[in-house]
């Protein structure tokens, strides 16, 4: 009898994360945006699966922050609101500031080193294209780029402390703000320069395991790219509503 149920159990699990790494994507890729409906019963359909597994998966997205109940009942893509913002950026200091402090405790291997170099010099690639193309700031596609080549910074930073439920919550909370990253205006050249200097520093203090230099220049970091987010927030929000109650100022 055991023998039976134990592929069902692995199936239905698989059934579950699927679903759930599903939607993760649709939402950190821009496709589902904040305010979207989610139907469980669409995606059990283009899953192939029933209505439970998908239930649980979004669940679970509702639990960690991605998806919220509607008022009118069903589930839609979270929208971040400018306290949420500053939350997570209070917890992603107090979280990767743990992290660097216990970092700093061993001395980096070559491989590591190399790996976060890597991430660093992504964002001077992104900000010599902006010099050779003579563009004023980085385009939606580009601007993809280097959210995946900063999150990798601070992710690989966090991996230095060798704490795996640290990463999974830190993980969680970088995820949350990547997704309103997709929105977020480019970047322009100095922007860049003083984003990739900052992480330059952080890795040279890292390889010194000079711990005060290297939390000093993270906090900063985090600071004011919490800073820029809320600026870019609500400037975000004036236009929605500039939009909505006068919609003939943009049109063409």
């Amino acid at each position: 009898m055991q023998r039976t149920l134990k592929p069902k159990v692995r199936e239905f699990s698989s059934v579950r994360e699927r679903a759930y790494q599903y939607i993760q994507q649709q939402i950190t890729s821009g496709l589902l945006v904040a305010g979207a409906g989610i139907s469980d019963l669409q995606l059990a359909k283009d899953l192939g699966s029933n209505r439970t597994p998908i239930c649980e998966a979004m669940n679970k997205l509702a639990a960690e922050g991605l998806l919220e109940e509607n008022a009118g009942g069903g589930m839609i893509v979270a929208q971040l609101r400018r306290e949420h913002i500053i939350e997570l950026y209070e917890l992603r200091e107090a979280l990767e500031l743990y992290a660097i402090s216990k970092a700093v405790l061993k001395p980096m291997v070559p491989s590591e080193q190399e790996r976060i170099q890597k991430a660093i010099d992504l964002v001077g690639e992104l900000e010599n294209e902006l010099r050779k193309a003579a563009q004023d700031k980085l385009n939606p596609d580009q601007m993809k780029r280097f959210l995946t080549s900063d999150l990798g910074f601070h992710a690989l930073l966090v991996g230095l402390a060798h704490n795996s439920r640290l990463q999974k919550v830190i993980s969680g909370t970088r995820l949350l703000i990547s997704a309103f990253n997709i929105k977020r205006l480019g970047h322009d050249a100095k922007t860049l320069r003083r984003i990739r200097t900052d992480h330059q520093t952080i890795l040279e203090a890292l390889r010194r395991q000079d711990g005060e230099t290297a939390r000093t220049t993270l906090l900063e970091h985090l600071q004011v790219g919490q800073k820029q987010l809320l600026l870019e927030y609500d400037e975000t929000r004036r236009e929605d509503t500039l939009r909505l109650h006068v919609p003939a100022i943009f049109l063409e």
